[in-house]
This record gives C-alpha cells, structure tokens and sequence, in this order.
C-alpha cells in the first residue's frame, strides 16, 4: 500500500512539473504577417515593471498580459499604430523606447546633440588656445597706442635697476662663499 501511495506521489509531482513547462507562450495566427506584426510589437514596446527589458523578454504578469493584448488586437486587424497609441494612453510613452518628440520629451531627443556639440566646440577651442601659447603668442592684445608715459617708464626702469642689483648681490655673495 505504501509503495502504491509513493508512486502515486511521484506520479502527481510529475505531472505537475509538466504543467509548470507548459506555460511557454503558443499563439495560432491567421497569416505569417499576423505573426511578423506580433514579433514587431512585442520587441519594440517595453515592459511597464521590468522598465529596460521589451515584453518579447520579459515574463513579469504584466508582459503575459499585454502580450495578450497584443495578440488579441492583431487577430481583430488592428494596425501597429492603433496598438501602440492604445498602450502608450494606458501607460504613457515611458512603454514604448522610442517615445514622441513633444514639450515633454524634449530633452530627450535634443539635449544630448547639443551637449555632444557643446562638448566639440569646447575641445576645439581649447586646442586652438594650447596650440597659441605653444608658439608664444598670447591670448591677451597690447594695444600700442596705451604706451607708457614717461613717469611710468622711470618708474618702471628704477624697479628693474634694483632687482637687477639683488640679483647681481645674491650671485656675488654666493660666489664667495664658494
């Protein structure tokens, strides 16, 4: 009797582990376009939970069931725009990876064009300004006509007489210690 209640058990186990394998998704469409239409759909719209994975990845119950819808909306002969104006009023356009360019999505269709141009001019611009003081030209213009007056170039020669006296000072100095 034991033995017969242990293959009974080992039976039912069985066939529930088969169950559990049977969950694959099977779908009859009329025509192989049906099927092309479905494969399209279910690769290009995202899964609301998974958030980066396409429902044809996906095995959340949510994705079981918008495939489902998906399915059912073929078979009445809706087109791929019905479908996915249908899931992105229900879900928003977070449901589909390439969402509409409007106010609302502007940042994601231009900011990253211009911070890439934005980026470029910038290199550019400081190579050419590497590329001046590398051959000694500065950045800064002396305008010629805001010369020195004579009380400045007096001033200015008295400054470098004296630091031309330190150093001549340090270097004798030095000498002599030697």
């Amino acid at each position: 009797m034991k033995l017969a209640s242990l293959m009974l058990a080992c039976l039912l186990s069985f066939i529930l582990s088969f169950n559990a394998y049977a969950a694959i998704d099977v779908y009859d469409f009329d025509s192989p376009q049906q099927e092309a239409q479905y494969r399209g759909l279910i690769e290009e719209l995202r899964c609301p939970k998974c958030q980066n994975q396409n429902l044809a990845g996906s095995d959340a119950p949510i994705a079981q069931d918008l495939k489902q819808k998906t399915y059912d909306m073929i078979k009445e002969g809706r087109s791929d725009a019905e479908i996915r104006a249908y899931m992105q009023e229900r879900y928003g356009d977070f449901i589909t990876y390439k969402p509409p360019v409007r106010p609302s999505t502007w940042i994601l269709w231009f900011f990253p064009p211009l911070l890439l141009i934005a980026l470029i001019i910038g290199w550019f611009w400081q190579s050419k300004r590497s590329q001046r003081v590398a051959r000694g030209e500065s950045a800064v213009n002396i305008d010629s006509s805001a010369a020195l007056s004579a009380a400045e170039k007096a001033e200015l020669d008295r400054l470098l007489s004296r630091s031309n006296a330190k150093s001549e000072a340090v270097i004798t100095s030095t000498e002599d210690k030697k």
